[in-house]
């Protein structure tokens, strides 16, 4: 098993770097050509993502970004350090009006759904220590590519 780790300062100019790493490695795994546009989009939504949850935070602590090369499959794991709420905790903005923390919820759920349909296999984690998408496609293995 093959890993490439990313670790960047939660700067957007930063997502682009991680995007072009991504579908170089990818491709290089054995992803199919067709799908590297997926690859690239989802990784810079998830990073996006993230760098969006870091500063709104204050975090300091970088992005991390690992590209697992397995026998059939190629993964993408990009994590944060925000502290995550419990989805429908409702606790803010119970007065009425959308408050700001209401507003972001809906971006980042408005995220995770882009994510989702561009990605089949794809696993979401949150808590109070950070966050973690973890994205999964296929591979060919080179041997199969020869026929």
């Amino acid at each position: 098993m093959a890993t490439v780790e990313l670790r960047f300062s939660a700067l957007p100019e930063h997502v682009r770097t991680a995007r072009l790493v991504a579908a170089a490695v990818a491709r290089r795994a054995g992803v199919d050509e067709a799908v590297l546009d997926e690859v690239r989009l989802a990784v810079g939504e998830a990073c996006t993502r993230a760098v969006g949850l870091h500063q709104s935070g204050g975090i300091s602590a970088p992005v991390r970004v690992s590209l697992i090369e397995e026998e059939k499959q190629f993964s993408i794991e990009v994590g944060d350090e925000a502290p995550h709420t419990v989805p429908g905790d409702k606790t803010s903005g119970a007065h009425g009006g959308a408050s700001d923390a209401d507003v972001e919820t809906e971006e980042d759920e408005m995220g995770l759904a882009v994510i989702s349909g561009l990605v089949d296999d794809v696993e979401v984690t949150a808590g109070e220590n950070g966050g973690l998408i973890r994205m999964s496609w296929p591979t060919t293995p080179p041997a199969a590519l020869v026929t």
